[in-house]
């Protein structure tokens, strides 16, 4: 039971970690009429980031598939270990999309 739930949680984190390029270009940008952009200035920076849903939402997933690696019984010859290392790499992405935006 133990080893499904971990192959399960892998195969969540890897299927959230592929979708995330998806889920960037998928979101509808906000079109802005020409004349506002020439007329409005640009701020220097934003002082609250926009809101995300659903990279928040796959940062939400992947901690919980984290927490779920780190909590397995056994290592599985060290694929537990990379598989941390995988989602690790994936939360830093997600955090880095948000430091971004769009």
């Amino acid at each position: 039971m133990t080893k499904r739930l971990i192959v399960l949680t892998l195969g969540l984190a890897v299927v959230v970690a592929a979708s995330l390029p998806l889920v960037f270009h998928a979101q509808p940008r906000s079109p802005q009429p020409a004349a506002a952009t020439l007329a409005a200035p640009l701020p220097a920076a934003s002082p609250l980031p926009q809101r995300h849903p659903r990279i928040e939402a796959a940062i939400r997933h992947l901690e919980e598939a984290k927490h779920e690696l780190q909590a397995a019984p056994a290592e599985f010859h060290g694929h537990r270990v990379k598989a941390i290392e995988h989602v690790d790499r994936a939360l830093a992405e997600c955090h880095r999309a948000l430091e971004v935006g769009p």
